[in-house]
């Protein structure tokens, strides 16, 4: 990581780093406007280094934690053909039926941010599954810029159908309690959103910084929502007035958070995006609100 402060980059830096990360911009186009702010001692390549992500350093809960057991399992896939591969963790030890969490990743694969987010839900005192979207396709493979790649190769409404199904394994497992819920990060809170909207018997929904459903399926939601939103993040935020106006003229449960001055992505501490306050308060809000929602 840089030693680059945060502080010292003009949003500017976040909001192109955002387009890059959504392939709104291409790495060359990437480069050549990051490159404009590259000035006062600051270098390309230390820029480069201050945002892209850190996974070796920024994991809080290791695959070999005493605190869980975890292990790759496959379901099948209704539209990717064949079986998706999936993260499947629990706290160490446990004999007793869980409330379950479906960990829906961005749009660049299951990379260890989202396995490391699945654990922590684990610690938390939850079964997780955090599906690969990737599978038919090789799985994430090893880097963001491949990642993003291959997930656009993939239909949208093909990787729901996934974590639909994603859904539906859980609440069948031995140790699940037959309540089960859904976070989902960026691409993953559009999922969220839409299984939502899907998912009759989904018990909670929690999308972060998620592009919104359609306003006219609104009507179909049952689940209660947490929904967590960035300040920053206008791109996201255009979207929320209208789908909040539909949560309310349909009577739906929501509760809805929107975090002063930060960025979309806040809670991925891989990236100088990350936030801690912002991130630790929507964690716990969170874990708190799948406790009450996914009681057996």
């Amino acid at each position: 990581m840089s030693n680059i402060k945060k502080e010292d980059i003009k949003q500017e830096v976040f909001d192109l780093y955002d387009d890059y990360a959504h392939n709104r911009v291409n790495r060359r186009d990437f480069m050549q406007r990051l490159s404009l702010y590259a000035v006062g001692g600051l270098t390309l390549t230390s820029l480069m280094g201050f945002l892209m992500p850190d996974y070796i350093n920024a994991i809080q809960v290791k695959a070999d934690d005493e605190r869980i057991q975890s292990e790759y399992i496959t379901y099948s896939s209704p539209k990717g053909g064949g079986t998706i591969k999936a993260l499947l963790t629990m706290p160490a030890g446990n004999t007793q039926k869980l409330g379950g969490i479906v960990v829906v990743h961005e749009n660049r694969g299951l990379n260890p941010h989202t396995e490391d987010v699945a654990r922590r839900a684990a610690v938390a005192g939850f079964v997780s599954l955090a599906p690969d979207a990737l599978t038919p396709l090789g799985g994430y493979p090893g880097n963001d810029d491949a990642g993003r790649e291959l997930q656009a190769k993939r239909d949208r409404n093909d990787m729901l159908e996934d974590f639909i199904a994603a859904y539906e394994h859980l609440v069948k497992h031995p140790l699940c309690n037959g309540k089960a819920g859904v976070v989902g990060f960026c691409f993953g809170g559009w999922i969220s959103n839409m299984m939502a909207t899907r998912i009759d018997t989904l018990a909670a929904a929690v999308p972060f910084y998620g592009g919104q459903p359609p306003v006219e399926e609104v009507t179909k939601i049952k689940a209660p929502l947490l929904l967590h939103y960035a300040e920053l993040d206008k791109r996201v935020n255009e979207g929320w007035p209208a789908y909040e106006a539909a949560l309310k003229a349909n009577s739906k449960a929501y509760t809805a958070h929107i975090y002063p001055n930060v960025n979309h992505g806040f809670l991925n501490d891989t990236t100088p995006r990350y936030d801690k306050a912002a991130a630790e308060l929507a964690w716990q809000r969170t874990m708190d609100f799948f406790k009450e929602k996914l009681k057996g």
